[in-house]
């Protein structure tokens, strides 16, 4: 018995050595990418809808803010060599979505944007700064537009026999409220921003993916593409997963044997 348990006590000390030894090694990469280069690709997620808000426990939130934080990290240390990311978002505030480009385009090493279901309307602004967009077939993408909800319930509080009123310092305080309709000055109004706001988003685009302006007026219809509808439409570069965006993006790196670090899991495995 006592054998026994010392053979045991032995095997469970050599497991956690083996696991020492190899958490030693990952912790070593930074260290060994001083002397030999790059040798790593950072995954940063893009999940949920992009805005200022935290995530809560039934929906998740790309915040701007968290982003920008992460790529720094990523662009900062010395063991990345490409970062990927992993984008599954159908969009949202066009300001937070600019502001995640900026950090995009300020990367001086390659970034490969890997769209799983979905990378539409800002969320595909965003892939744009990537040098390459990776999608799968059946991923959604582009949907590039604008769009401005208001509603009209008027009649619904005349039927109520509900009055509802403002008093208001500026003659376009109360536009958009749903106790009336616009008036067809502040409709061409509102038109104006929409489509100040689409033509800045064009441009974006068109400069980011290298295209003519003429070329995505074409596709920003507003229109969702499938990925492979996507290619053909220049909006996607490859079409794949998240594992070629990985290799894609070592390869645009030259890194021939590489770790991968998901910043969303905080996880890290060995690829090649």
């Amino acid at each position: 018995m006592k054998k026994k348990t010392k053979y045991f006590a032995l095997g469970i000390l050599g497991g956690f050595g083996i696991i020492a030894i190899i958490l030693a090694i990952l912790s070593f990469f930074p260290m060994i990418s001083l002397i030999t280069g790059p040798n790593t690709v950072a995954v940063v997620p893009v999940t949920g809808e992009i805005g200022y808000s935290a995530s809560s426990e039934n929906a998740s939130v790309a915040n701007p803010e968290v982003f920008n934080q992460i790529m720094d990290e990523a662009m900062n240390d010395p063991s990345v060599g490409a970062i990927v990311l992993d984008i599954n978002s159908p969009g949202g505030s066009p300001v937070a979505g600019d502001e995640m480009l900026k950090k995009v385009n300020t990367s001086a090493k390659p970034v490969v944007a890997r769209i799983s279901d979905t990378g539409s309307s800002t969320a595909y602004m965003v892939a744009s700064g990537a040098d390459d967009i990776v999608a799968s077939p059946s991923s959604w993408v582009g949907s590039i537009g604008v769009i401005l909800t208001l509603s009209d319930l008027s009649e619904y509080y005349d039927k109520e026999g509900t009055n509802i009123y403002s008093i208001t310092g500026g003659k376009y305080k109360d536009i958009g409220s749903d106790y009336r309709n616009l008036t067809g000055e502040e409709r061409n109004m509102l038109q104006e921003m929409v489509d100040e706001e689409y033509d800045y988003f064009i441009k974006l685009i068109a400069q980011n993916r290298n295209l003519t302006v003429d070329h995505v007026k074409k596709v920003a219809e507003g229109r969702p593409f499938t990925g492979k509808q996507g290619l053909n439409a220049s909006l996607v570069d490859h079409l794949g997963g998240k594992e070629y965006a990985i290799d894609l993006a070592a390869n645009k790196s030259h890194m021939n044997f590489y770790s991968v670090v998901d910043y969303g899991t905080s996880l890290g495995f060995l690829g090649f």
